[in-house]
């Protein structure tokens, strides 16, 4: 009954057999080794951009910093929903690595960020060089309400962006996820809809750690060698995550993960739905569920082992709040989360 985390999960089966085989023997390292040169060839082909540039880190945050750092000046802000995990949970790893670069935050009281959210702050008149300058539009997919963006959503918003002179970045941590529940292809859900650089997680969706910052404009990847040497993050042993990569693209993989991911957050949220008491807040479109639990329900709930974490009650959606009788939580499921667990969850909801 663990749903806390994605990142709670380990690695599949395929992934540490992957990592066992590359682990044998002598290769070149930082980079020039088999698995890494085959792990970049294959996900410019997944992604339908022979020319993209591909660089692999083994956390999250370095992605996404080092990404950002890419794409702004100090000057220069990074415009993102209020819940994005740059602006809540990466401490002031945007500001360190972007030499000072603001964040902006929009979007309070919606799940996700919308055109006219975005278009009504742009539009604010700017005095330089008294304002900052808007210079990037960052994008979590799937985001922290569980929400996903339409390839038509990214389009509008990167086309307004870009018509600004931004440039546009999305946090993919739960890409692969967003993936599945749209059925679309991950060129549709990326540079043909206007984004210039994604960060592609697999940490959360079946590698132990394992991220890659794809870029598809060729004027970001100039330099990109040198920030994430610069930042410690060139990891010597390169295989390591070459490996990882490859085995998460073989067969579809990554996308049968994330889809079992997505099905238990769809089942969980169904059997929630039963209860007279539990409120699902947002519709589940990926892997996570947020839910208004009775507090007397949620408390023994871990008692019994269930693992899930509060979650900041402000952004709640407008019009709905959190009673002191209730407790406002997240849920998250995995490639791991199974029939039973989910069973057991059930079964304790009911008989509480």
């Amino acid at each position: 009954m663990f749903f806390g985390s994605d990142n709670q999960s380990g690695a599949s089966e395929q992934i540490i057999e992957a990592l066992v085989a590359a682990n044998q023997g002598i290769c070149a390292s930082y980079g020039d080794d088999q698995w890494t040169e085959q792990a970049v060839a294959k996900v410019r082909e997944v992604f339908e951009h022979p020319d993209c540039s591909v660089y692999f880190v083994a956390t999250g945050t370095a992605a996404n910093c080092l990404a950002l750092s890419s794409m702004v000046k100090p000057w220069q802000t990074i415009i993102c929903h209020h819940q994005a995990h740059i602006a809540m949970d990466e401490s002031t790893a945007p500001e360190f690595f972007t030499g000072g670069a603001r964040l902006i935050t929009l979007g309070e009281g919606s799940a996700r960020l919308s055109f006219s959210q975005l278009q009504q702050y742009l539009q604010q008149p700017l005095h330089a060089p008294h304002n900052p300058v808007p210079g990037a539009l960052s994008l979590t997919q799937s985001n922290e309400a569980g929400q996903v963006y339409r390839p038509e959503e990214i389009a509008q918003l990167a086309d307004l962006a870009h018509a600004q002179g931004m440039k546009v970045h999305m946090d993919g941590a739960r890409f692969s996820n967003a993936l599945v529940s749209l059925g679309c292809t991950p060129a549709d859900l990326s540079w043909r809809a206007g984004v210039d650089v994604l960060c592609l997680g697999a940490s959360k969706n079946g590698c132990l750690s394992a991220e890659m910052v794809v870029i598809f404009d060729p004027q970001l990847a100039v330099d990109f060698e040198y920030r994430r040497k610069r930042t410690g993050h060139l990891l010597s042993k390169g295989r390591l995550l070459g490996s990882q990569v490859l085995a998460w693209f073989a067969d579809q993989h990554w996308l049968d993960l994330a889809r079992h991911a997505n099905r238990q957050a769809l089942r969980l949220a169904e059997g929630l739905k039963q209860h007279a008491d539990i409120s699902v807040v947002w519709p589940v479109e990926a892997n996570s569920l947020f839910v208004l639990l009775p507090r007397n329900l949620a408390n023994a709930l871990e008692a019994q082992g269930a693992v899930f974490y509060d979650w900041d009650v402000r952004t709640l959606p407008s019009g709905i709040s959190c009673r002191a009788d209730q407790r406002f939580v997240r849920m998250v499921t995995s490639f791991v989360t199974s029939d039973a667990d989910l069973d057991a969850f059930l079964a304790h909801c009911q008989s509480v």
